[in-house]
């Protein structure tokens, strides 16, 4: 089961969930520092996330499973988030050049199909940034957080599930070195808890992050089975959003992406 997005809004609105905001965020934007004239999804929880690069982008939209729920991003203007069946992306196909993926993975029911579909919305030689919680960090066994739910992964089953769905691993990291717990005296320090993580407890920070390109052809060093499925790898059917949930003009920018 997904976490609702009120809950995921109020950890982020909380001391804690704004100090991991700012942990996870500074490394997506040392693998992104910008997003100049591109055409960028968050699919999850990633909006607020998106707030860096959205004056920039050529278009930035937000897709929220419909299990989860959404909040209007941007505040301040017409909203670019849409509800979405993770099965089947509402979106043609090579669209989108970068996708950052975060609270999207591991409620998911099916790891698989969902890859599929983020490889059949990405543009050839787009990058995709997965933010995972670590199973063998302290945040996967905190339920009082969005990353305490659903099922974390280890760096060993993230490149497996990024190279079955033709994604290329090409940078790891990882964010939330400081535990998840909410007092002052832990929230205040992040940036102490962060760095001197990163040095001395490397494998243990609360969420894996990793960046993967599209491919567009099977890797031959692949094994027969993922070979096999890799050339499973085929555009879903497109299905039209609802768009009387929006306003009038998201549903005009939302349609120019559907085929």
């Amino acid at each position: 089961m997904r976490v609702e997005v009120g809950r995921l809004k109020s950890f982020y609105d909380s001391p804690l969930g704004r100090a991991a905001y700012a942990m996870i965020l500074r490394r997506i934007e040392a693998i992104w520092p910008h997003a100049d004239e591109m055409d960028v999804l968050s699919f999850g929880y990633g909006q607020e996330f998106l707030n860096t690069y959205a004056q920039d982008t050529r278009r930035a939209i937000c897709a929220a499973p419909a299990a989860q729920g959404a909040v209007c991003w941007p505040s301040s203007a017409n909203s670019s988030t849409t509800l979405v069946d993770e099965d089947r992306l509402p979106f043609a196909d090579a669209v989108f050049d970068r996708i950052l993926v975060i609270h999207g993975l591991e409620d998911t029911d099916n790891p698989d199909r969902l890859m599929r579909e983020l490889w059949r919305v990405a543009a050839p030689e787009a990058r995709i940034l997965m933010v995972a919680a670590n199973r063998s960090g302290l945040w996967s066994q905190a339920e009082s957080t969005p990353f305490g739910h659903g099922r974390p992964y280890t760096k060993r089953q993230l490149n497996g599930l990024l190279k079955s769905a033709m994604f290329q691993p090409t940078a790891w990291t990882r964010a939330l070195y400081a535990p998840p717990i909410g007092m002052k005296v832990v929230t205040a320090a992040a940036d102490a808890w962060e760095k001197t993580g990163e040095i001395a407890w490397k494998g243990f920070g609360g969420v894996l992050m990793v960046e993967a390109i599209k491919q567009l052809y099977i890797d031959p060093q692949l094994p027969s089975a993922e070979k096999e499925r890799s050339r499973k790898v085929v555009p879903a059917n497109i299905v039209r959003p609802d768009t009387t949930r929006h306003s009038r003009k998201e549903g005009e920018e939302i349609r120019k992406l559907v085929a």
